[in-house]
């Protein structure tokens, strides 16, 4: 139904800059809310970023040095990370609630995930 792929992780040194792109593909009527979690080893995974009809919202840890964006025109959500530290390296994944053609509420979707190192 719908397929979210991201991209854009790596390995990078800490203070250096990642975008990661994620792109949501199927039969797809509107998406409601896109966001990016991620999950290091060991821990539970939590919200690094969300937006929702252009409000965007934070984790602390990542505050004035991450930011969000959409691009509606191509169902697509991007993250800028700016500053990253050894701490941020995780699985990012991309999530996306869809409205599909035939539903009343809209559909919790996941990507695949990317992996992002941040070396010291």
């Amino acid at each position: 139904q719908v397929q979210l792929v991201e991209s854009g992780g790596g390995l990078v040194q800490a203070g250096g800059s990642r975008r990661l792109s994620c792109a949501a593909s199927g039969t797809i009527f509107s998406i409601y809310r896109m966001a990016w979690y991620r999950q290091a080893p060991g821990k539970q995974r939590e919200l690094a970023a969300a937006i929702l009809n252009g409000d965007t919202n934070y984790a602390d840890s990542v505050k004035g040095r991450f930011t969000i964006s959409r691009d509606i025109t191509k169902n697509a959500v991007y993250l800028q990370m700016n500053r990253l530290k050894p701490e941020d390296s995780a699985v990012y994944f991309c999530n996306a609630q869809v409205y599909l053609a035939s539903s009343s509420v809209p559909g919790d979707y996941w990507g695949q995930g990317t992996q992002v190192t941040v070396s010291s």
